[in-house]
């Protein structure tokens, strides 16, 4: 963990519960949406998190066919059986919940039905702004991100091996946070330590949780400092850049300075962690592929920003490209589709927050409104808004083969350090090898891939 002095403790912020409006007896019995709706006293028959899905997705359907009465009915219930200090599942339908009444403001005869709803409380998420040093134990609480840390850092040692000097592109949802324990081992190499340079994306992540309490520039000097008191000279850049257009600028930069350097054996390692899903991909900006059958519906016939982007990389002849993500499909343009996606795997950070964090804990109310955040952007934005657009391991593997990268297989090393690391959390934490990749389980359910590529 980086060696800076503690800031001021953050004011906590908590996810404020909300009702729905009450309706009473005569409403509940003369409209039941399905046979069988229930009295406030025969709840708890829906408490299994199925059930729950259920009504998630009668409640999505309800608001998408504008019909303002069921949805009512349908909220009250979840409104009922899903309160905001209950177990995983509870807390996970409340935030569904909560998602599907920010939809419901949006549309059409439910304005009226949301705009109650919020009276009633905030709906807004209030978001902690981190320190570097709450950010780096925050990170540090859970595999989710270390588990991409950990095999990342072991590809880009073993893969700069012998270079005098390592150009590091960090395309991270997290901060640079990966960067210190990165420094860390590449002081300490065989050969000695290489001049580092790093570059990151200025004003990528200003609106996407975890927030930083400090500008880029401020970050860097930071690291500077931590890498001089490990006798590492690195230099620091920030590309103002966005993923909105595939880091066109960024891309920019980068070619110019391969040209420049290409000749002098520098080493580039794109590190890209969590945050390639935020670049549009098809079904938001779907372009013509100029190479395929213009007649053609296929995915090799259409291209987008994300194609785009990896092939642009390709052209950079990077030394080594990681790309760590979540392993789930949130891209569809169905509502009930993304739904049913989301809730089955956002299940998960709620399932494993309650082996590290105490109930009513401050870093527990942080990490919740992250989740939280996610949640609503998925359920209730659409277009450009929508930034959380996660694609499954497979397809971002036929993406990097398509845009002509080669697999790189994670070594006995990095394997072993990702065993030592979840040994130090929860025993439902695990690791698979699919192929040539890693992939982080909870409960045997796919969490996190991590893979690595050099190119063709």
């Amino acid at each position: 963990m980086m060696q800076f002095t503690e800031s001021p403790s953050q004011p906590s912020h908590q996810i404020t519960s909300f009702s729905i409006p009450t309706m009473n007896k005569n409403q509940i019995h003369r409209a039941r949406p399905w046979l069988g709706f229930p009295t406030s006293k025969g709840l708890g028959s829906f408490g299994d998190a199925n059930c729950m899905e259920q009504l998630l997705v009668h409640c999505a359907n309800a608001i998408e066919s504008n019909d303002a009465t069921l949805t009512q009915q349908i909220l009250w219930v979840l409104n009922n059986i899903a309160p905001p200090d209950g177990d995983s599942n509870q807390r996970l339908t409340g935030a569904f919940l909560r998602a599907l009444i920010v939809r419901a403001a949006k549309s059409g005869t439910c304005k009226m039905l949301a705009a109650m709803a919020n009276a009633r409380c905030n709906l807004s998420i209030d978001f902690h702004t981190f320190s570097v040093i709450e950010l780096a134990s925050f990170v540090d609480l859970t595999p989710w991100h270390r588990f991409g840390f950990t095999a990342a850092n072991a590809a880009i040692l073993e893969a700069v091996e012998g270079y005098s000097v390592v150009h590091i592109v960090d395309l991270s949802l997290t901060h640079c946070m990966q960067i210190p324990t990165l420094i860390d081992a590449i002081a300490n190499r065989l050969e000695g330590p290489p001049l580092v340079k790093l570059t990151v994306a200025g004003g990528v992540t200003e609106d996407i949780p975890p927030l930083l309490d400090l500008t880029y520039e401020e970050l860097g000097s930071k690291l500077v400092n931590f890498a001089r008191s490990r006798n590492i000279m690195l230099e620091f850049r920030v590309v103002p850049s966005s993923y909105a257009d595939g880091f066109t600028s960024l891309i920019e930069q980068l070619r110019v300075q391969h040209l420049v350097y290409a000749e002098s054996g520098e080493a580039l390692v794109i590190n890209c962690h969590m945050m390639l899903h935020y670049i549009p991909e098809e079904t938001l900006s779907p372009l013509p592929n100029p190479n395929s059958n213009p007649y053609s519906f296929e995915p090799s016939s259409i291209q987008s920003l994300r194609t785009m982007f990896l092939k642009a990389l390709r052209g950079l002849d990077p030394t080594v490209v990681v790309l760590v993500d979540e392993d789930a499909d949130l891209t569809s343009n169905n509502l009930v589709c993304r739904l049913r996606s989301a809730f089955n795997y956002l299940w998960i950070p709620y399932d494993t927050v309650d082996t590290f964090l105490p109930q009513g804990s401050k870093q527990r109310q942080w990490y919740e409104a992250d989740i939280c955040w996610k949640i609503e952007n998925v359920i209730a934005h659409e277009g450009l808004q929508r930034v959380e657009r996660l694609e499954p391991k497979s397809r971002w593997v036929q993406r990097m083969r398509s845009a002509n990268f080669r697999g790189i297989s994670f070594g006995e090393d990095a394997v072993s350090e990702v065993k030592t690391m979840l040994d130090e959390h929860a025993a439902g934490w695990g690791l698979k090898k699919e192929e040539d990749d890693l992939v982080l389980t909870w409960k045997g359910h796919n969490v996190v891939f991590a893979t690595a590529w050099m190119p063709v």
